[in-house]
């Protein structure tokens, strides 16, 4: 709880010192759901509802050319859980699994939306995830990206995460202060060797200078102590799109996701890196489409 105060404090900061300018890339508004005040963009519609969210240091502007693929079909609602991008996390916000699915089930109540595809991707899927066993009738089919079993991430993120990382208060502090440059390396990580990163970080740092939030610390201790029970039981449809160039999940077997989700279908983005759903936006639209409309 005392690593979450801080980063409530820390992102409060940084919001303060650096005032969002409005962008005209897309529209976005804020409301409330049970664990705090979350940024978010909403089309409108009364067409079938996807849900996005981004992948931290990524957020909703990443997301405007896959929003354009999708909006004529679908209403599209795409928003930073709290923690990161402009949805500044509250203090009690732990980034657990429940509080997690509070926020995506939030969101959905705030908007009015009965049911909806969610569109996860990496540590998010988890709470999608959870959402989907909290709620199942709200939940019409998942689609995630990047997000293997729970135990497989812990052992990504021991891979992965510095050792400093995982320590409430110092963990939290340390990330606060790298933020813009573990933002920026990130991609070089993240990205095929051939994919330029240098949209993907301005975008991201764009978003840091003016004061947003990326809580790598406060959701990798959240997710730490978190039992892949709470992730079973799961039965709606499922799909997962792994990019196999993805060099951070090298070592991260995909099929590992079947062990709580065990009638999910993986189709492999071979060409991509970490974020299939931005990085090839166009063939990852119509996939989305497709579950969407059949499922919704």
């Amino acid at each position: 709880m005392i690593g979450s105060l801080i980063d409530s404090i820390l992102t409060r900061v940084s919001a303060n010192l650096h005032k969002r300018t409005a962008g005209d890339v897309l529209p976005t508004r804020r409301i409330d759901t049970p664990v705090g005040i979350v940024r978010l963009y909403d089309s409108g519609s009364t067409m079938p509802c996807v849900v996005l969210v981004p992948d931290g240091p990524n957020v909703i502007e990443h997301y405007s050319v896959l929003i354009g693929l999708l909006s004529q079909r679908l209403r599209v609602v795409c928003f930073d859980m709290p923690g990161f991008g402009h949805s500044l996390p509250s203090a009690s916000y732990g980034h657990g699994l429940d509080q997690g699915a509070r926020a995506v089930l939030g969101v959905l109540d705030s908007l009015g939306i009965t049911t909806a595809t969610l569109a996860f991707s990496c540590a998010n899927g988890f709470y999608a995830l959870r959402a989907a066993a909290m709620a199942p009738k709200r939940i019409s089919s998942l689609v995630l990206s990047q997000t293997p079993s729970l135990a497989a991430m812990h052992a990504w993120m021991t891979r992965t995460i510095p050792p400093l990382l995982r320590i409430p208060v110092v963990g939290q502090i340390a990330a606060w202060l790298a933020r813009k440059k573990a933002a920026s390396s990130w991609y070089g990580n993240a990205l095929p060797e051939a994919t330029r990163p240098q949209l993907f970080q301005k975008t991201a740092l764009d978003a840091l200078s003016c004061g947003g939030c990326f809580c790598l610390a406060g959701v990798v201790q959240g997710l730490t102590h978190e039992n892949t029970a709470a992730l079973t039981g799961v039965t709606i449809p499922c799909t997962m799109i792994w990019g196999a160039k993805d060099l951070s999940h090298k070592d991260t077997d995909p099929a590992s996701l079947l062990r709580c989700v065990p009638h999910a279908d993986i189709v492999h983005f071979q060409d991509c890196g970490h974020f299939p759903d931005i990085e090839q936006p166009t063939r990852f639209a119509a996939i989305l489409l497709e579950r969407a409309k059949r499922y919704g």
